[in-house]
């Protein structure tokens, strides 16, 4: 963890929804005029969409089940050597992946292929990481403990295969077999390395519809926010002062379940989040902007 190089994380699983996450930093980053290192998780898979096609099709094979859930299918050490040099120097390798033409186009690349690994050039306030493993730890991997700020998005599993095969579907041309065939393929790697994350995290965004989801492989669509509660758990309320008669006050509705967790509305899930998140943020910039100028006067 690092004062002057801070780093946040967002984790969740495929189709959870932590694009409102990212949302809601980007616009916190833009009020406060912080500049962040933008990192995707998909950047550290190990395998393009090609290779990835052909790799699950061996495995298959052998009888094993490989999946972009689990350590065969990324490079979790990469990922941890660049939280831990981003937190100590500010600095670290990082790559992209070309999800379509138009991301793949001014690289004269395929879509679904990755660009080159290169430096972070620019100095930047923070880094800011979304998808699959920001908070994993397996083995001698541990890349929970370089992370300043924990987030988990992780709605009811029934709602997030619901998400995920209408996205699939209707974005990506999949047919509902073939995206339910992939859901069980990463159950394992689910149960292992994506699920213990959410014991880690600082705070889980979690979303409950009031409506029946209990079949999910036949729903004819997403429940929409308003069909929906989202359950926020601080994991330590006292490690960011988390002032809960204020956000009782400023989300209407809202009511504490249990000492450390207080349920909103679903249609108010982007604002609890830039509320809640907001001075948190707001802190680690001030930390920083401290240290720096404690560390220019000790330099004069």
């Amino acid at each position: 963890m690092s004062t002057r190089h801070p780093v946040i994380a967002v984790t969740g699983s495929s189709g959870a929804g932590t694009s409102t996450v990212k949302t809601a930093v980007e616009h916190i980053l833009l009020r406060e005029h912080l500049k962040a290192a933008i990192v995707e998780g998909d950047s550290f898979h190990k395998f393009d969409r090609y290779q990835m096609r052909e790799e699950v099709a061996k495995a298959h094979k052998a009888g094993r089940d490989l999946s972009h859930f689990g350590p065969e299918g990324n490079h979790f050490n990469k990922l941890e050597t660049l939280f831990r040099n981003y937190s100590e120097a500010g600095t670290g390798k990082i790559r992209y992946y070309l999800h379509n033409e138009a991301e793949a186009a001014p690289y004269k690349q395929k879509p679904g292929t990755f660009t080159s690994w290169e430096n972070l050039s620019d100095e930047t306030d923070l880094l800011f990481y979304e998808g699959l493993h920001g908070g994993v730890v397996n083995g001698k991997v541990n890349i929970a403990q370089h992370v300043d700020l924990l987030v988990g998005v992780v709605p009811i599993v029934n709602l997030e295969w619901i998400q995920k095969i209408h996205r699939d579907t209707e974005s990506r041309g999949y047919e509902p077999e073939a995206v339910t065939e992939t859901i069980l393929r990463r159950m394992y790697d689910y149960v292992h390395y994506i699920a213990p994350q959410f014991s880690r995290t600082d705070i889980n965004f979690q979303r409950v519809p009031t409506v029946d989801t209990s079949n999910p492989f036949i729903a004819r669509d997403i429940p929409t926010p308003d069909e929906s509660f989202v359950v926020i758990r601080f994991r330590d309320p006292t490690k960011f002062d988390v002032d809960f008669p204020y956000l009782l006050a400023m989300l209407h509705d809202s009511f504490i379940s249990r000492r450390n967790t207080i349920v909103v509305p679903g249609g108010k899930m982007g604002l609890a989040m830039e509320l809640i998140l907001s001075p948190i943020i707001d802190t680690m910039a001030r930390k920083k902007r401290e240290l720096e100028r404690s560390a220019r006067q000790k330099d004069y």
